[in-house]
């Protein structure tokens, strides 16, 4: 349990509220056993790089571009000194790659500059780097390091508000609430799975509600029918 965890406004779930979030919780279990990030990478860097990347793209575009630029600039150092417009030409696939060319170089740069080159293993210090945020720091520290750490992206905001696991709209206050809800031994896999169902089930636009593991426990209406021909 998630022991003195409390929700954004500073109330502690009821065990209602816990028992509901647990219910959820064990049939994304159930459907995604073993989960992982999408995003391809060899150490703690290259995922840090390469969430950094994902932003506002899909991850199969950050898989397509980031063998050559790791190969190319293999660690941090080489990246911290590398020439933007090559950069730019190997990332400009995935988007905004102006932005996102100085934001991986620059944390490259505070990597050696304040870290040796070494990708931190606390929240506290990822978030200081250049181009990282909670979101970012959550995935390196889940998938990278095994820690208890929640990433709040959009599947998980939709999908979150949807279930009223949560009525907040704000990331960090929505990481809040969950942790507050979930028993911490979850936090580690929750994101992905999430992140997963919405991809598969619950998108944005049209949520497949007729096939949905949680369909007798979503609130969410009105739930999208079956199209013709296809039954639940």
């Amino acid at each position: 349990m998630a022991a003195g965890e409390k929700r954004a406004d500073g109330t502690v779930p009821t065990p209602k509220e816990r028992g509901y979030a647990r219910r959820i919780v064990n049939r994304l279990a159930v459907r995604y056993p073993e989960i992982t990030t999408a995003l391809r990478y060899r150490n703690p860097f290259e995922l840090l790089v390469s969430t950094v990347i994902s932003a506002q793209t899909t991850d199969e575009n950050v898989n397509r571009a980031t063998p050559e630029l790791f190969a190319r600039w293999p660690n941090v150092e080489d990246l911290a000194m590398a020439d933007h417009e090559r950069v730019e030409q190997v990332i400009f696939s995935t988007g905004f790659y102006r932005q996102k060319t100085r934001s991986i170089i620059a944390l490259a740069q505070d990597l050696v500059d304040r870290y040796g080159g070494v990708v931190p293993e606390r929240m506290e210090d990822l978030v200081t780097l250049k181009g990282v945020g909670r979101k970012t720091a959550s995935v390196v520290l889940a998938e990278a390091f095994g820690q208890p750490a929640i990433a709040v992206d959009t599947h998980v905001r939709r999908i979150t508000n949807r279930l009223e696991m949560t009525a907040e709209d704000d990331p960090a206050k929505i990481e809040q609430e969950l942790k507050a809800l979930v028993p911490k031994h979850e936090w580690r896999r929750l994101s992905m799975r999430i992140i997963q169902f919405g991809r598969d089930v619950c998108e944005a636009r049209r949520p497949r509600c007729w096939e949905c593991d949680l369909h007798d426990l979503c609130p969410y209406d009105p739930k999208t029918p079956a199209p013709e021909g296809e039954t639940s």
